[in-house]
């Protein structure tokens, strides 16, 4: 199991997205950013998406649902987009007017190519390097952050296991991050 880790710290969260809105502005690596944590899609799964999944053309609106194949299972996913993605996508679009229905959401150099998976690693690592976070993130911090902080808010136990098509609770837990967080509670909590 990697040790990459979610991002327990909510203000940590909002410093990650405002990297590349505020500090380093790029609004296609802010939306990668808030759609990865919003999604709780594999990097693989989020770079081959195209303008066309998450926006009708025809009707000028973003779509409330995107609907995938996962690269990696095979299976059909359908994920839908909360306030805090449908913003990012928004400002996004408008700065990219009009983009290109076959286009990837998140082009690489060579515009008819997706951004790399390296490429993603690099923009991920190098904002947590340079806001300092103690523990280490990349590309799959934003996955399992959406689960770390939906378990918090008191998500179904089995909901969070379809998300990530685990066979077990006690995988999923192992996932993200939440053994060490209930071992550090009794580590705490036993203060002699």
């Amino acid at each position: 199991m990697s040790a990459t880790q979610p991002i327990r710290n909510i203000q940590e969260i909002e410093e990650l997205k405002n990297y590349y809105y505020q500090e380093k502005p790029n609004l296609r690596n802010y939306t990668l950013i808030c759609l990865g944590m919003n999604s709780a899609l594999r990097i693989s799964d989020l770079l081959i998406l195209k303008w066309k999944d998450v926006y009708h053309f025809p009707k000028k609106h973003f779509f409330a649902h995107i609907t995938i194949t996962e690269q990696k299972t095979g299976k059909e996913n359908k994920i839908i987009l909360n306030q805090s993605a449908l913003n990012a996508l928004s400002l996004y679009k408008k700065s990219i007017s009009p983009p290109n229905p076959e286009g990837y959401l998140f082009p690489g150099r060579n515009k008819m190519l997706p951004l790399s998976r390296s490429q993603a690693f690099r923009i991920i690592k190098t904002a947590g390097k340079n806001l300092h976070f103690e523990t280490e993130i990349s590309c799959h911090s934003l996955r399992k952050t959406f689960g770390y902080h939906a378990w918090k808010s008191g998500a179904q136990p089995a909901a969070l296991m379809n998300i990530y098509n685990h066979s077990s609770f006690q995988i999923t837990k192992r996932y993200l991050g939440i053994d060490q967080d209930d071992k550090d509670q009794i580590f705490l909590e036993v203060n002699l």
